[in-house]
């Protein structure tokens, strides 16, 4: 079968399917790469407003391939890091629809994304120090942000592993749904109903204000954006449509 990244797009909301199916969605050096090549086009389409990332059934995705990390070199591991690296710099919002098992690296790929949502069939699992291996791709630092340094000790070092309703008890996902995909779907067209420059600029504002400490310092990098767009033709036509409304009422 064959080892692939496939795009749908529909009603301007990307969805990327990884699919190594021999290997559970295992993120090998082919697949990273299309990771890669598939996040590129979402982003150079300008008919995409954002993307939900999710995994052949019945897995997210497994983690790294044990075949290729045994002679990895930190080169290599730069490579297999590289699908989840391009998610957590995408500029557009993403989500990731975990509809299965998310192992060590397919725990990396869920972090890279902006929100995680949960299927039924979820499991959080980190698996690092059971198989002797150190963590990378910067999941320490993504999982600390993601549930604090209690919950990051917890799945790291003492090996606990999350289904949906610990993984939303605990923060890591968002919300759980039976059908998470669609529940994907349907919040991904939200973000991709609204102007896609709009997005993409509150998404870097939120990064850059995210290490703040100042609400001053805050406000400031946000009012020159938020001036930019009251100017935006985008603006100006979604209030004049909201002021009709308004007046037949």
């Amino acid at each position: 079968m064959a080892t692939e990244v496939r795009t749908d797009i529909k009603d301007r909301v990307a969805l990327l399917t990884v699919s190594n199916p021999e290997r559970r969605n295992a993120m090998n050096l082919e697949l990273s790469g299309k990771l890669v090549e598939a996040l590129h086009s979402a982003v150079a389409d300008e008919g995409v407003g954002a993307v939900v990332i999710t995994g052949e059934p019945p897995a997210f995705c497994a983690g790294g391939d044990l075949s290729e990390l045994q002679d990895a070199d930190p080169a290599t591991l730069r490579t297999v890091y590289a699908g989840f690296l391009e998610v957590a710099n995408c500029p557009l919002p993403t989500i990731a629809a975990v509809n299965g098992a998310a192992v060590g690296a397919g725990l990396n790929l869920a972090l890279a994304c902006d929100v995680r949502l949960a299927g039924p069939k979820a499991k959080f699992d980190t698996r690092f120090m059971p198989l002797g291996l150190h963590p990378g791709g910067g999941y320490t630092w993504m999982v600390n942000r993601a549930v604090g340094p209690q919950g990051a000790a917890a799945m790291t070092l003492f090996g606990d592993v999350l289904d949906a309703e610990e993984a939303e008890r605990v923060g890591l996902v968002w919300r759980r749904y039976d059908d998470v995909v669609a529940a994907a779907l349907e919040m991904a067209g939200r973000a991709a109903a609204a102007p896609r420059d709009l997005e993409m600029t509150t998404k870097a504002t939120m990064r850059v204000t995210a290490g703040m400490t100042s609400h001053s310092d805050a406000t400031e990098i946000e009012v020159r954006a938020q001036a930019a767009s009251v100017h935006s033709a985008e603006f100006q036509q979604r209030v004049a449509a909201l002021q009709a409304q308004i007046s037949k009422r």
